[in-house]
């Protein structure tokens, strides 16, 4: 009887020891099975597949809704970030890149070419007043605005690929969260700039005939004679109205991407920081080209706005209309801070904008 049962015990401990092997086995060989059908080129069907790219798919339905009552709440599957993050790491970084790093050479070339361009024959030491007060400190404000926020957009666009060599990972993480920061509070302010410079800028920024002819003779920037110009050049408007329009386009896309509040969906916000990105972008690239040529590129030119006068010599050359008018005006070789820069600036009834053909009332 002592044998019968201990024979029924090895018996059951030696059931229960298959039993064992036969689940240890199934647990080490079932998860091999895809590994050898993929490397058998054999494919295996995911139960899920259908289900999810089928929610990857579907829209809102109408009539859905959610507890939250959130935007987009009833989308389980929003497909938008995955497009921007591809867009933005396949497209924009490099094509952007290209932009910068191309337009920064093609002024490098032309300086190398045809130099600085000096004032023909030299100065007169003759001053004409060109800008106010109040127009130089918008134009420094919506200029160091903008280079706050240029720079801060490069670091968050660009950071990852220059700044983490530098700095390193933790580095780059403290500055990108103080560029975000900032570029966050410093943007909406941008607006504000943009109607400030409308408002100082706007008369005589209209597009005529003469500037036309302005662009035919490349401005007078590639040598001989210079290409005849009132107040502001075919040039200058052309950045004003660049400036105006991509600043209140990325303006726009920026309150969208700040205030998410609005009521707008990811498709909205998608399509804004698309837009916002790549007219910031073109926006560093020409404003490169207006800084150097108002710096560098030309001597007399960044007097304007750091003193509001110009040299008569450099005035008569680059705006033969504009000087002609002003001479009539006896505006030509005043005093720094005289009488008549405030009659220059405050007598409504004098344009400045004209040919020397135009009637110019005296104060």
């Amino acid at each position: 009887m002592i044998e019968k049962a201990g024979d029924k015990v090895r018996h059951r401990y030696r059931r229960a020891l298959r039993v064992v092997l036969v689940m240890l086995a199934f647990v080490l060989v079932v998860p091999l099975i895809p590994y050898g059908l993929a490397a058998t080129g054999g494919k295996v069907a995911d139960p899920g597949t259908d289900l999810w790219r089928e929610v990857r798919q579907r829209m809102v339905q109408p009539n859905v809704t959610t507890q939250s009552g959130a935007v987009d709440g009833a989308v389980l599957i929003n497909p938008y970030g995955e497009t921007w993050r591809a867009f933005r790491a396949e497209k924009l970084v490099p094509i952007g890149g290209w932009l910068l790093l191309g337009t920064l050479g093609v002024i490098a070339a032309f300086f190398l070419l045809r130099g600085r361009i000096r004032i023909v024959g030299g100065r007169s030491g003759k001053l004409v007043p060109r800008f106010s007060v109040n127009q130089r400190v918008v134009h420094w404000f919506s200029a160091g605005l903008f280079v706050l926020l240029g720079l801060t957009g490069l670091v968050l666009l660009y950071g990852r690929y220059v700044l983490i060599p530098v700095l390193g990972p933790e580095g780059f993480s403290a500055t990108a969260a103080a560029c975000k920061e900032a570029h966050n509070l410093f943007g909406p302010i941008f607006p504000f700039a943009i109607f400030a410079l409308i408002y100082q800028f706007a008369r005589g920024n209209g597009f005529r005939w003469i500037d036309i002819k302005w662009f035919l003779k490349g401005g007078g920037l590639f040598g001989g004679h210079a290409a005849d110009s009132g107040y502001y050049n075919g040039g200058q408007k052309s950045w004003f109205w660049m400036s105006v329009l991509f600043g209140l386009a990325i303006s726009v896309s920026g309150l969208v991407l700040d205030f998410p509040v609005f009521g707008q969906g990811r498709e909205i916000m998608g399509l804004a920081h698309v837009s916002h990105a790549v007219i910031a972008v073109g926006f560093i690239a020409a404003a490169l080209g207006h800084i150097y040529i108002g710096t560098l590129g030309m001597e007399g030119a960044a007097e304007s706005m750091t003193q509001g006068y110009v040299d008569a010599a450099w005035a008569k050359e680059h705006h033969n209309l504009w000087y002609a008018e002003m001479e009539r005006a006896g505006m030509v070789d005043v005093a720094p801070n005289a009488l008549e820069e405030v009659r220059r600036h405050d007598d409504v009834d004098f344009k400045g904008f004209g040919s020397p053909g135009s009637k110019v009332e005296e104060a």
